[in-house]
């Protein structure tokens, strides 16, 4: 008996990792409807069944883009980068060690001008703008993005991009230290943080500014539930492994629908094979919860110079990669793959997809 039951195990998962694997696809959205339209039939005959679009926070932008995707059949989520938030009140933003904000110090680059999670006013702000993005009648999952900190340490293949050496955390990109947060943090643990030497070796300090984000993101989603919708988010992989140390996010504690970890292998110098690797954990991080992953690849559009393309943020995955990504990735345990993004598919990538994922 139990070598049949092993047997039928077996066959089931080897069923699971043939069967057609669902294909998401994050994107820009764009004013012309009928190129959209023609982009969403396109990729939905490659096995595209959902699109994440971008179009920040234009109500009607978002009511256009999805009406198309559903008259199209692809599931909508509206893409929503949350936490950079340009031109809202000073006092919103995040204050770094040397008690820089950064409403108009950000670090990295110009746009990481990031909302403080555990600011009462921030939590109204998005709630209320969310509560209108899923009210919107062709939203299926209102998608939040850059729900996060800024990176404490960026990936391993970004430093020289910068001209970095990450091997601790640096004040100009440690966040948050505005009065509301060290005054709550002291006040929970007696702890006075700007009077620590070396807070990265305060557990309780980088856990509280993981519950910060915690807190927010289940507000959130409470407030999209009442309307009917669900909840995806964008998150960095692990979460142990790179999420929760790099910008604060404990991901598998959050009341979302979906999760898709953006598994951009190339960031972490790291081979295709490694997706399979991090998609495992994360699986099993949220297992028990039964939210779904759904392993989020970068392509490379320029794959013939990838050798000449020192930006990860320019590289990607080659062609004869997507196998190995997409194979890894099913076997682990994702529900399916998003890609980043459709427009930098070659045919190529598109045949190389269709002959992994028939």
């Amino acid at each position: 008996m139990k070598r049949i039951l092993s047997s039928l195990f077996c066959l089931a998962v080897a069923f699971a990792c043939m069967a057609k694997c669902p294909v998401y696809v994050w994107m820009h959205g764009q004013d012309d409807m009928e190129k959209l339209r023609s982009d969403f039939t396109k990729w939905k005959s490659h096995g595209v069944v959902g699109v994440c679009v971008n179009c920040g926070t234009d109500l009607e932008k978002i009511r256009a883009c999805a009406q198309v995707a559903h008259e199209v059949g692809l599931e909508y989520h509206a893409w929503v980068p949350t936490m950079i938030m340009g031109g809202q009140k000073p006092s919103w933003y995040t204050v770094n060690r040397k008690g820089q904000s950064a409403f108009d110090h950000p670090a990295y680059v110009s746009y990481y001008t990031t909302l403080d999670p555990y600011n009462s006013e921030v939590h109204a702000f998005l709630k209320e703008l969310f509560t209108k993005v899923a009210a919107i009648p062709y939203v299926d999952y209102v998608q939040l993005d850059y729900i996060r900190y800024a990176d404490v340490i960026l990936a391993r293949g970004l430093w020289d991009k910068y001209n970095l050496v990450m091997n601790e955390e640096y004040p100009e990109a440690d966040y948050c230290y505005c009065d509301q947060c060290v005054k709550a943090f002291h006040k929970q643990t007696g702890i006075n943080i700007r009077e620590v030497k070396d807070p990265s070796k305060i557990k309780s300090w980088a856990l509280f500014r993981c519950d910060a984000v915690t807190d927010l993101v289940n507000e959130i989603c409470e407030e999209v539930h009442k309307q009917g919708k669900k909840v995806s988010a964008d998150v960095f992989p692990g979460p142990k492994s790179y999420a929760r140390w790099m910008v604060r996010q404990e991901w598998n504690k959050w009341n979302v629908d979906a999760v898709f970890p953006m598994n951009y292998n190339d960031f972490y110098l790291e081979p295709a094979k490694w997706v399979g690797k991090v998609t495992k954990e994360e699986v099993k991080s949220v297992k028990k919860r039964g939210i779904p992953v759904y392993s989020g690849l970068f392509i490379c559009r320029e794959w013939q110079r990838k050798a000449e393309l020192i930006d990860p943020e320019n590289s990607g995955l080659l062609p004869s990669e997507i196998a190995v990504a997409v194979k890894g990735a099913v076997k682990a345990g994702a529900k399916g793959i998003c890609l980043f993004t459709p427009y930098s598919m070659t045919e190529d990538h598109w045949k190389a997809l269709d002959e992994c994922n028939q």
